[in-house]
């Protein structure tokens, strides 16, 4: 075995990370196992050695995927083995895609496949924000083209202070949390959730994690050196005709420059006017070249179109549909729009279009979170849907893709903070993108907060969103920050910056630049702009509906929540659940119980609250401890001849004596009118020390007849004289 290079970066904390190749998967173009602690990822990376004919694009596949055995778990399920990738597995592998994409050379169009693997965790250090760092070192141990390298940190600002990659349970307390990717000089990526925080404070974050990033970057540059790979391998995968590009250029640039600025705000129109443009080029080439050269002719004539939109914008201020840079589409929305769920809203901003619904319930629909490093429960689920319909396709609907998985999560961290504490429905928002022109999951935001609010949510404030682009030349010296941009503007632009947030700050963001030479100057006039943009968006919200409704709807589930002692909780479920069953058929009401912080919770929900108030007498029955003078609502079990046993209590039994039944002597309980099954009213006077058997009076809660009616005396359970 040949000896590994081992290259170290030390964390402002202390924590080390080690970069090591050369001893693990060497048939791979690169790999390299990173290590902090007990935690260690292994990344390879493999690269086709030419490009599949025809294509024009990066096929870059990114994998991230987590070990049950790092955690010293089982996979759940029958198979007892890993499936298809987690919700967060997936979410990382954005992370680490978003970063690396955009440094692979335009001209690159081989098949790249990055595998990273957690095979070790300690259960604190988190694994994502390392995953990035490990992904790039193995590429630039690797001879395939790439202008990296990169790196990817989280950034959490606890009690005041920025954390480099915390804890888990150090981002528990965390009120920013970031994942920022980036090169030795720019930012590439930015991805997190915060606790309405105010512009300035997030680039300070970004700045913060920057800062350590370049150390991470030199680290890697240090050991392509010590593995002799600053030479990549070379390359052809693009056979361009240079006179053809010249004659589509030449041809085609002056329409579609007309196009780009005629500011026609209908998306197919404008469609079809630039492929009308491509199709007479084409009609016009020799009949014999047609077939050959239009695919080369495809390609060059996008780039006439990414030119003359982005020249219309920077020389003239033109956007495609005619709106200024801070110009926001025409909105519209609804709210109650659908009967069926408990809160819908429909949100329209220009043609982008999201109907979304909200359905409340019980912990019974709580998502179990099975991860390898994460075992848990979410109350609040949010779900997109991006059908092909929304923008015009013909091709069928193959599942969720990660895209979706991607746009909902940001949605979800958008409003999930808003949910008020200890909120006892569990929430589930569905946004289904109906239309779409650009920034689909801004409007998932907007409309999921009226959708809330017309359940009945009593959540904190309203959070809108809106999605910034950038067109910008000589490296930002000359550029152009857009509001509210459209699908195209993403497409052919330089950037694509979501922010949400509420009036009193940011919650939630996600950043893909596509071009060097970002300075934060621009990030901060980008964010400023985008914040006069949501709050105009908001304003739009507010005329629709500007605060939750003051109740949930009719047919929505009622919930109510008691805390119970916790050596209660066996008493309410019963042997074998036979006490909370029986609660559930007899009053109709749904009962969940758990423990939490060393007290019983419990959850009754009904969808009428007859149900719940039956239910939730018969607990606090079970868990209320008999007290003496209390009067109860009892229920005749037996009959004796020298009393009733009474149920006062669930499970607790009293003995009514018949001389405590009435005030009048009694020769039978019958005879004043007690039978098995009847309801009536007791008092507690007394619980034996010894036996802890409790003693049950009716008569003293009935009227005392007057003493010429009762010669008895105060000592009523005397036999009466034989005069009498």
């Amino acid at each position: 075995m040949t000896n590994p290079i081992v290259k170290r970066i030390m964390l402002p904390d202390g924590r080390e990370i080690t970069l090591e190749t050369g001893k693990l998967a060497k048939q791979a173009d690169g790999s390299v196992t990173l290590r902090m602690g007990d935690t260690m990822l292994l990344a390879t990376v493999c690269a086709a050695k030419d490009a599949t004919p025809g294509t024009d694009f990066m096929p870059l596949q990114v994998e991230y995927r987590e070990k049950f055995a790092s955690a010293g778990r089982f996979p759940g399920g029958f198979l007892k083995r890993e499936g298809r990738p987690s919700d967060s597995e997936i979410l990382t592998s954005r992370l680490i895609d978003r970063a690396l994409r955009p440094l692979f050379p335009d001209d690159y169009h081989a098949d790249v496949f990055v595998n990273v693997i957690l095979f070790s965790s300690n259960g604190e250090d988190m694994p994502d924000a390392l995953a990035g760092l490990a992904a790039s070192a193995a590429l630039a141990v690797s001879d395939i083209p790439f202008n990296g390298p990169i790196s990817e940190v989280r950034v959490a600002r606890i009690d005041g202070k920025f954390v480099i990659n915390p804890t888990f349970s150090e981002l528990a307390k965390a009120d920013i949390d970031i994942m920022v990717g980036a090169t030795l000089d720019n930012i590439m990526m930015v991805e997190g959730e915060m606790n309405e925080v105010s512009e300035a404070e997030m680039l300070e974050a970004i700045k913060v994690a920057h800062e350590e990033i370049k150390k991470h970057c030199l680290a890697q540059i240090e050991l392509t050196e010590a593995v002799d790979k600053t030479v990549k391998r070379t390359y052809n995968h693009e056979d361009n005709d240079e006179e053809l590009r010249k004659l589509v250029w030449d041809k085609c640039y002056g329409r579609a420059y007309e196009v780009a600025a005629s500011q026609n705000p209908n998306k197919h129109q404008r469609i079809e006017a630039f492929e009308a443009i491509l199709a007479d080029f084409l009609e016009a080439l020799p009949e014999p070249e047609r077939e050959e050269k239009a695919p080369l002719a495809g390609r060059y004539y996008h780039e006439v179109e990414k030119e003359a939109m982005r020249r219309s914008i920077l020389d003239e201020g033109k956007r495609l549909d005619g709106r200024k840079t801070t110009e926001i589409r025409p909105i519209w929305s609804e709210v109650d729009f659908i009967p069926g769920p408990h809160g819908s809203a429909l949100f329209t901003r220009g043609e982008t279009q999201s109907l979304t619904t909200v359905t409340l319930g019980t912990k019974l629909d709580e998502k179990m979170i099975d991860d390898a490093l994460l075992h848990s429960s979410e109350r609040f689920l949010l779900h997109y849907n991006f059908p092909p319909f929304s923008t015009g396709e013909a091709r069928p609907q193959r599942g969720t893709g990660r895209r979706e998985i991607g746009h909902g999560n940001l949605a979800h961290r958008a409003l999930k903070k808003m949910l008020p504490q200890g909120y006892p429905y569990v929430v589930r928002v569905v946004s289904d993108i109906l239309e779409s022109n650009g920034s689909s999951s801004m409007a998932t935001v907007c409309a999921g907060t009226l959708a809330l609010m017309d359940a009945g949510v009593t959540i904190k404030k309203p959070v809108s969103g809106i999605a910034m682009g950038l067109i910008s030349e000589n490296k930002g010296q000359n550029y152009a920050i857009l509001s509210d941009i459209l699908g195209d503007e993403d497409h052919l632009g330089d950037m694509d910056f979501k922010v949400c947030g509420t009036k009193d700050g940011i919650t939630a963001t996600q950043m893909d630049i596509k071009v060097d030479g970002l300075s934060f100057e621009i990030l901060e006039k980008a964010l400023a702009q985008a914040k006069a943009g949501r709050e105009h968006i908001m304003g739009k919200m507010m005329e629709t509906l500007s605060e939750p409704r003051a109740d949930l709807k009719p047919h929505a589930p009622r919930i109510e929540v008691i805390e119970i002692p916790k050596d209660y909780i066996g008493a309410v479920i019963g042997p074998g659940g036979k006490i909370i069953q029986g609660i559930q058929e007899e009053t109709g009401a749904t009962i969940t119980i758990e423990e939490i912080d060393n007290k019983g919770r419990v959850e009754v929900s009904a969808t009428n609250k007859a149900s719940i108030d039956a239910a939730m007498n018969k607990i606090k029955g079970i868990v209320a401890v008999p007290e003496i003078g209390e009067v109860y609502e009892a229920t005749v079990r037996s009959v004796m001849p020298y009393g009733a046993f009474c149920e006062f209590l669930p499970g607790k039994d009293g003995l009514l004596h018949i001389s405590e039944i009435d005030w009048k002597r009694l020769e039978r309980v019958e005879d004043a009118g007690i039978k098995e099954g009847d309801k009536i009213q007791v008092k507690l006077i007394d619980i034996d020390p010894r036996t802890g058997k409790f003693k049950l009076s009716r008569k003293v809660l009935l009227p005392r007849p007057p003493r010429e009616d009762n010669p008895r005396d105060e000592h009523h359970d005397r036999p009466r004289r034989s005069e009498d």
